[in-house]
């Protein structure tokens, strides 16, 4: 029987079957000897055992993954949800970017999606929206009044999301309503630091219906650059990668050359001032980290 593994802890294995059926599993020594370890994601096969109190069995097979994200730990991403809130606490776009960064290192796809609308104008919504809908899919959404929750369900339908964001943005409220079946703790903000308490404290994928499953993970408040080298920043800001081939000189870092067709684009208006000013900001961080 084949199944999908939706939590692991403290050596068991969580794994919803294609009958239906969420089994509690082992998993066969020959993945400690081989040095493997299952991961909530992974598509499995499975063999159940009798148990008279609940389902049981054990994880026979480990199917071929299509990706594996370190942070969180978890199998076979179609796609990743970046959720940060439009206000409440402010959205801090340079994590923002690192967290775009880091899905794009992996080759995720992803979906920006700024939560509490209702706090916010529509003149901030469409500062927001144009910041990034050039390079990513955007979504406006308000997990307290339901604003946006169909089209959000539209993009999650049939895929594996990862959802990735900050503490107290809403991930867990947004869980909530996407699935009433599933309450997760939704932490209190804390007014005198506006900074969610972490309230994720496993990885488990959430079956929303077949074949869609949604995976909350515990907020970060940081994110450190790894695995990239200055000089191929640029490759991970979409929006520039346009404009590179005319830039006057080859290996050009889009900072301090002449003739960059990138500042160009800038100056244009073609590329938003935040996404270029975090980039700078960026290049000189991964510049310091190469002298230590």
């Amino acid at each position: 029987m084949q199944g999908k593994i939706i939590r692991g802890i403290g050596g068991f294995y969580y794994v919803h079957a294609e009958d239906g059926v969420v089994y509690e599993c082992r998993a066969k020594g020959i993945f400690r000897k081989e040095k493997i370890k299952p991961l909530p994601g992974d598509n499995v096969e499975i063999s159940p055992v009798q148990d008279e109190e609940k389902p049981a069995g054990n994880v026979d097979a480990i199917l071929a993954r299509k990706n594996v994200l370190i942070r969180p730990a978890v199998a076979n991403v179609d796609q990743a949800l970046v959720v940060f809130a439009a206000a409440s606490p402010k959205p801090n776009l340079n994590l923002l970017d690192r967290f775009l960064i880091s899905m794009e290192q992996q080759r995720i796809p992803v979906v920006i999606c700024f939560n509490k609308t209702d706090l916010i104008s529509t003149e901030e919504e469409e500062l927001l929206r144009d910041t990034y809908v050039h390079s990513y899919p955007v979504q406006l959404i308000s997990a307290a009044n339901g604003e946006g929750i169909e089209d959000i369900q539209r993009l999650l339908d049939g895929k594996t999301t990862v959802v990735a964001g900050p503490s107290g943005v809403g991930k867990s409220s947004l869980t909530n309503v996407l699935q009433p079946h599933v309450q997760m703790e939704v932490g209190d903000i804390s007014h005198k630091i506006e900074r969610g308490r972490h309230t994720t404290r496993h990885t488990e994928l959430i079956c929303l219906r077949e074949h869609t499953y949604f995976l909350d993970t515990p907020g970060f408040s940081s994110l450190y650059l790894n695995g990239i080298a200055q000089e191929d920043l640029w490759r991970y800001f979409p929006e520039f990668v346009p404009y590179e081939p005319y830039c006057r000189f080859q290996g050009c870092m889009h900072i301090s050359e002449p003739d960059c067709a990138v500042k160009e684009a800038l100056a244009e208006g073609k590329i938003p001032a935040s996404r270029y000013e975090n980039y700078v900001m960026l290049a000189e961080e991964l510049k310091n980290a190469r002298k230590r």
